[in-house]
């Protein structure tokens, strides 16, 4: 088959969304024959040096940029990006509209930006169209803002202002109902999607590791030393919730125990003052933001990672975790939520701060006291990995439901699921 896809952000070597179209298009291409839209811009000569590294036969890129403001990305706003974004989704449609009366598409599919709230104009070419993953329909329970200073309030408020700013478009609408299926990356994505009018939704992770990394990391084995460690892992914003992890530490009192944070961000300085109010802050060890391969041994001396993101659309944190055999505890939100299961991880409700704080010191404590129990679910999570989130796994689904969306008279395609809760 012929399949365009659309992949504003296409990266090699990336990971979140540059590594999101690099990895869907280079997957694909195995079974397929690929054209990919995106910039020429800082990604253009990493893609053409990996391809005459690692040559695809069957992946082609066409670049393009707008003819003025082309440069608008590079302004450090995220409102110039948005600008940008969305004028080159529309010029992306007439290039896509030249490179069909050439090539005769037999599926479109739009990877990148993963946002539900911004349109793609290749919807309206006469092409079975695939929407996403796409993400961006969660937020932060209202009764979790009582935690967050005024500033971490504002973003959440612009947030979702900008977010209701994009359901009112109709293009946005458009995309949605042309759209042959529609992948969400949450529950909470693919309900805004139906209000939508469409049925057509699957919930899907974005999400997926090599097979290379899969093994890799299998051979990181539980720590069986005396002293229990914790690990949450990345960026300290006021969403990703580690202050409710360190508050959970802190409630289950556990001897000989420990919480390492690593990562960097706006949110450290208030994070280790929790840590002294609590009087946990020799216990709580901040370590920055570390290479990987420091990061991954770091993982290694631990029991499980903790990850209450209060609005994640992916998790790649959480599948590392899962794969190197560590139970994952998190909030029943957002990606993390269609990630974990309750055989490879504790996923808490969120109804409010205090609920939340204790059901994840229980988590913790059942987790530091039977050994057993962090096995079977690290042995649990890895198998989940292999068989859902392995990237060749992932793409031959994906190439399949080409095949399926763009089969002859068939207008209804059957999802095909790729996870099960």
């Amino acid at each position: 088959m012929k399949i365009l896809i659309s992949a504003y952000s296409c990266e090699p070597g990336r990971g979140s969304e540059p590594g999101v179209g690099w990895n869907v298009a280079r997957e694909v291409a195995k079974y397929h024959e690929v054209w990919v839209l995106t910039r020429p811009d800082e990604s253009g000569d990493i893609i053409e040096a990996e391809l005459a590294r690692n040559p695809v036969p069957n992946l082609h890129f066409v670049y393009f940029n707008l003819p003025i403001l082309g440069s608008l990305w590079r302004w450090n706003q995220s409102g110039a990006m948005q600008i940008h974004y969305y004028l080159w989704q529309i010029q992306a449609y007439f290039v896509a509209r030249r490179l069909h009366g050439q090539i005769g598409f037999d599926a479109i599919h739009h990877v990148t930006f993963v946002k539900y709230s911004n349109p793609s104009f290749l919807s309206l070419l006469p092409v079975p169209f695939i929407w996403g993953p796409v993400g961006g329909g969660e937020s932060a329970p209202k009764a979790f803002w009582q935690d967050f200073c005024w500033r971490a309030k504002a973003y959440e408020t612009a947030r979702s202002l900008v977010r209701w700013l994009g359901e009112l478009d109709p293009f946005v609408h458009m995309t949605a109902k042309k759209s042959a299926i529609v992948r969400a990356t949450t529950e909470d994505t693919a309900k805004r999607i139906r209000k939508m009018g469409v049925n057509q939704v699957e919930v899907i992770c974005e999400s997926g590791l090599p097979k290379e990394e899969i093994l890799s990391l299998a051979q990181c084995s539980m720590p069986t030393d005396s002293t229990v460690r914790f690990i949450s892992m990345g960026r300290l914003l006021h969403w990703k919730g580690f202050h409710l992890g360190i508050r959970a530490f802190a409630k289950a009192n556990l001897p000989n125990s420990e919480y390492w944070i690593l990562g960097d961000g706006p949110e450290r300085q208030r994070l280790q003052n929790l840590a002294e109010e609590l009087g946990v802050a020799e216990k709580v060890k901040f370590w920055g933001r570390l290479p990987r391969e420091q990061s991954l041994e770091k993982l290694s001396k631990c029991i499980a990672l903790v990850h209450p993101s209060l609005h994640d659309s992916g998790g790649w944190v959480c599948l590392e975790a899962m794969a190197a055999g560590r139970p994952v505890l998190c909030l029943d939100l957002g990606g993390p939520a269609v990630q974990v299961t309750s055989e490879t991880g504790f996923k808490v409700s969120a109804h409010t701060p205090q609920q939340a704080v204790e059901d994840l010191a229980l988590a913790m404590t059942r987790l530091a006291e039977d050994s057993e129990l962090r096995i079977h679910m690290g042995t649990a999570a890895q198998t989940r990995v292999r068989e859902v989130f392995d990237r060749e796994v992932m793409g031959l689904a994906l190439a399949q439901l080409y095949e399926e969306i763009a089969a002859p008279n068939n207008n209804q395609p059957k999802p095909i699921l790729l996870h099960s809760n």
